[in-house]
């Protein structure tokens, strides 16, 4: 694991490095260079991301929890990290107030995705009040 991180790191420099010497004479190549490396470092972290899915899952069924929850507990997060994505990729087109409305979108489809968790929780907590 710490060998990917080094990897992940040596990669991110390198391909910094080069996004400084192109942002100055061709900004939008820079751009798509961090586009195109930051989406390569997703992919060499999709066994680990794939693994760490099959792991929750596998906790969750010997719990005996509702997969319903599970799933929808793992939609937020994915929505989460795709809004931060997608608003670091913005910041770094220089486009801070698109990032912005990015962020407040994740937010809202995350209120929004954990609507029916809150409902069951209401319902739990009023199910255990007496009267």
């Amino acid at each position: 694991m710490s060998l990917d991180m080094i990897q992940i790191v040596g990669f991110g420099l390198v391909a910094a490095f080069l996004s400084m010497i192109v942002k100055e004479q061709k900004p939008a190549y820079a751009f798509l260079l961090t586009l195109f490396v930051g989406a390569m470092i997703f992919l060499f972290l999709l066994d680990h991301i794939v693994i760490a899915f099959q792991l929750i899952e596998t906790l969750a069924n010997q719990a005996n929890i509702n997969m319903i929850y599970l799933e929808t507990m793992l939609k937020i997060i994915g929505i989460a990290y795709i809004a931060e994505f997608g608003a670091q990729i913005a910041r770094d087109a220089d486009e801070g107030a698109i990032a912005q409305k990015i962020e407040l979108a994740g937010k809202v489809l995350i209120v929004v995705m954990a609507l029916p968790i809150f409902n069951v929780l209401i319902e739990t907590v009023i199910s255990l009040i007496p009267g």
